[in-house]
């Protein structure tokens, strides 16, 4: 059984207490927290919105999201009415006056409780909620800011909520949240890596043919559309989500756990990441939209009819791309020719997450062709929906018909090897918040070395506007994707941990 540390006495500010992040991630998180003790009735939960309700409303509605989004299982009456009962409102408006002297009043009166502001709001509110907290006296040294991606649209207005926030808030106690990185397999890429001296030696250009990070969703907008038309999967995944478990996978080793020690490392990997210039854009990069298809045997309509945009004539085109492929390459000794394959888009086949390490072939085979497979060895780190671990090796089939060969696999499934339910990522990632441990969150210049590399294939792309490329729902993206690593001789992996 997996320890059950306790975290000092909170109270736990969640600006946008009424949205749908909050309802859906932070309050399950915080009551599976509750729930297997890892704090007590001496903490408190205070929403806070601009929504004019009485706390029992709120609670009430704390309530219907616990009952949606928390298994039945894990929902016993009496633990659900005990941390309803830390649960409390405020009436508070992010960007004016109104409500803030009242609830700054009602957390001085336990001034030796942790005070985490968690700002589940629009990026625009990031500025002036740090502001109004510290021109009414909110800022002490046991708070701490939590700020949910995407931090900006691009590297100027990144910079521009960086420099807002740090103008009332010290650096040190700003947690700039992904929550891919509370996952469990994400975390274990450090234990990997640099607990297990099997793997360490052989993580270099030596061994590794190349690197696969895909992370693969089945639904479309969902009612997101107005938000993702103007981000797109660039923005929204791979500048945050698939760049940091890239900077996990490249990364060298940190002299320590310590926060800045490993942020450190991550940074020089953004950093020597290689730019891709504008007339290399074509080569290295896909952009896809998806069209009407089918998704588990259902049909679905396409990207634009999505929008609203249908096939009539009504509305303009959108340009924004659903899916993404890059071909990226980290400027390093240890990663000298080993390219980096990063796959991410909307209503693909399978909703997965997962890395896959690809190591070069023997050199020389001892054994006849008919008796071989052709299957190089991989590590396959799957981080939904299943998380866990497979190494894949050649063995002989067993049996007296003679020597063949096949690849099998050594699994590890963490839920079913430690048996127990799997905490959520933002479980974990609230918990280190309370703690002030920030080594699983963004740093400033992270996040900027991030956008600065990201930012010249966005302009490239508005340089020359053109449609994504068409997929049906349902695929794997459009056909170029599967020419940017075939023509390199490799090829996507879609296999099934």
């Amino acid at each position: 059984m997996a320890r059950i540390l306790p975290v000092p006495n909170f109270d736990c500010v969640v600006f946008g207490a009424t949205g749908d992040l909050t309802m859906r991630k932070l309050l399950p998180a915080l009551y599976n927290r509750f729930r297997d003790g890892q704090y007590d009735g001496g903490c408190r939960i205070i929403g806070a919105a601009r929504s004019d309700l009485s706390e029992e409303e709120y609670r009430n509605k704390a309530e219907a999201a616990l009952r949606r989004f928390v298994p039945e299982s894990a929902q016993a009456t009496a633990t659900v009415q005990d941390f309803l009962r830390l649960v409390h409102y405020a009436r508070v408006d992010g960007a004016g006056e109104t409500g803030w002297d009242t609830l700054i009043a009602d957390l001085d009166a336990r001034p030796k409780q942790v005070r985490p502001y968690y700002l589940a709001t629009s990026p625009d509110l990031y500025g002036p909620i740090c502001h109004n907290l510290a021109a009414h006296g909110g800022i002490t040294p046991l708070s701490r800011v939590v700020l949910e991606k995407p931090i900006g649209h691009d590297l100027a207005s990144a910079r521009a909520i960086n420099d807002a926030v740090g103008a009332v808030v010290p650096e040190a106690q700003v947690f700039r949240i992904d929550h891919y990185l509370g996952k469990e397999t994400v975390q274990n890429l450090l234990a990997l890596r640099f607990a297990n001296t099997i793997f360490e030696r052989l993580w270099n250009a030596d061994v590794i043919d190349h690197v696969q990070i895909t992370v693969a969703e089945t639904v479309g907008v969902e009612g997101r559309g107005g938000y993702y038309d103007k981000s797109g999967a660039l923005r929204d995944m791979v500048q945050n989500h698939i760049l940091q478990m890239l900077c996990l996978l490249a990364m060298e080793s940190p002299v320590s756990l310590d926060a800045d020690a490993v942020r450190d490392e991550k940074l020089k990997v953004l950093r020597a990441l290689r730019r891709i210039a504008p007339h290399e854009v074509p080569a290295f990069t896909v952009r896809g939209q998806y069209a009407a298809g089918a998704v588990g045997g259902q049909p679905v309509a396409g990207y634009q009819s999505d929008l609203g945009n249908g096939q009539d004539g009504h509305g303009e085109r959108s340009l924004t791309e659903t899916f993404v492929a890059l071909k990226v390459q980290v400027n390093s000794w240890r990663w000298a020719g080993v390219p980096f394959y990063l796959r991410t888009g909307k209503r693909l086949p399978q909703k997965v997450s997962e890395i896959v390490v690809q190591f070069r072939t023997p050199p020389f085979s001892i054994f006849p062709a008919d008796t071989i497979g052709t299957e190089p060895n991989r590590l396959l780190i799957r981080l939904q929906p299943e998380e866990g671990m497979r190494l894949e090796m050649m063995t002989k089939e067993p049996g007296p018909g003679g020597l063949h060969l096949r690849p099998t696999g050594l699994d590890i499934s963490f839920e079913k090897t430690f048996g127990q339910r799997f905490p959520d990522a933002y479980e974990r990632l609230l918990m280190d918040v309370v703690r002030g441990n920030a080594t699983l969150f963004m740093r400033r210049d992270e996040v900027e070395a991030a956008w600065a590399w990201v930012e010249p294939l966005l302009d490239a792309w508005e340089n020359k506007p053109e449609m994504p490329r068409s997929y049906p729902a349902g695929s794997w993206g459009p056909t170029a994707a599967i020419a940017l690593i075939e023509r390199d001789g490799r090829t996507w992996y879609e296999g099934t941990p």
